[in-house]
């Protein structure tokens, strides 16, 4: 499954209109963009991530399109292959399911998640039909999670990560496996407002235990998880500036050992779709310059 070098990473599909999903989608096709990632958040997709994977999929005709990510915990194994397998072909061909652990904030049930991923993992494979390891991605940050998707899906997809976490999870995943993360950035030229719109997206995560935990593995103190994020936290999840020095950091996650790297814009409304922004960046970050 070709995701290109970079992809668009948005809310908006999974809780924004639904008629401008469609116009959205077949807009990224046209402007270049590798991959459109239905952005899942903490609490889930009000829709379903397979019924909007499956309205983005009809809207378009090459791009691929991936949930970022669905919950292990929202049906079972077998449910998510049956939807899987009730899409036409020609759709499968072009969809990636994201799959993640969630947060015990979100999760009643929620318990050693290594464990239960691995489970739900054996439990697609045994699905009649099953949910085959090639269309199927893992939304990791640690040791344990990465190389567990190295060997059971196409390779990872972490959330809110720096050009360091990058270099270690490609060491940690090997040369095979894909590593496609989300990089979020802001079109603003100005650093004060920028951090202040970055705090603003960033305060609903401080507070989940699984990425604090990968913070503070990756060497930021419990210092800077406090007040909204510390500069030096908020200046290595975040970009701003112009779509050219946007392009520069995406070239920094490239050199670290990303395969593909999904961008997602700061919006005041997360269901908004942010179309303009989209336009602007796509001639500097489906360049051949980000793209080797």
């Amino acid at each position: 499954m070709n995701l290109g070098a970079t992809g668009v990473w948005s809310l908006a599909f999974t809780h924004g209109d639904r008629g401008e999903a469609r116009e959205a989608a077949a807009e990224l096709e046209e402007l270049g963009y590798g991959t459109i990632w239905l952005g899942g958040s903490p609490g889930g997709n009000p829709r379903g991530d397979l019924v909007t994977a499956a309205e983005v999929l009809a809207a378009t005709n090459r791009v691929t399109v991936a949930t970022g990510c669905v919950s292990i915990w929202d049906k079972t194994a077998d449910q998510l292959a049956a939807a899987y397998h009730a899409l036409p072909q020609r759709q499968r061909a072009r969809l990636l399911v994201g799959l993640g652990v969630s947060h015990a904030a979100f999760v009643d049930r929620y318990k050693q998640p290594y464990h239960a991923l691995r489970s739900y993992l054996d439990a697609l494979d045994a699905a009649v039909p099953a949910l085959p390891p090639t269309a199927r991605i893992i939304g990791a940050h640690g040791p344990q999670m990465t190389r567990l998707a190295a060997a059971r899906s196409i390779g990872v997809h972490p959330y809110l990560v720096d050009p360091e976490h990058t270099a270690w999870a490609r060491t940690t995943l090997g040369e095979g496996p894909l590593l496609a993360l989300e990089q979020t950035v802001l079109l603003d030229h100005d650093t004060g407002s920028a951090r202040a719109k970055a705090r603003t997206m960033l305060a609903p995560y401080l507070n989940l235990a699984n990425y604090r935990a990968a913070w503070l593995r990756a060497g930021f103190t419990a210092q800077d998880l406090t007040s909204g994020g510390s500069n030096r936290l908020i200046d290595a999840l975040f970009v701003w500036g112009n779509p050219d020095q946007i392009a520069v950091r995406l070239i920094k996650h490239r050199l670290a050992g990303a395969g593909h790297i999904a961008v997602q814009v700061v919006a005041d409304d997360p269901a908004v779709f942010t179309r303009r922004a989209w336009r602007d960046l796509a001639p500097a970050l489906t360049s051949a310059q980000v793209g080797s």
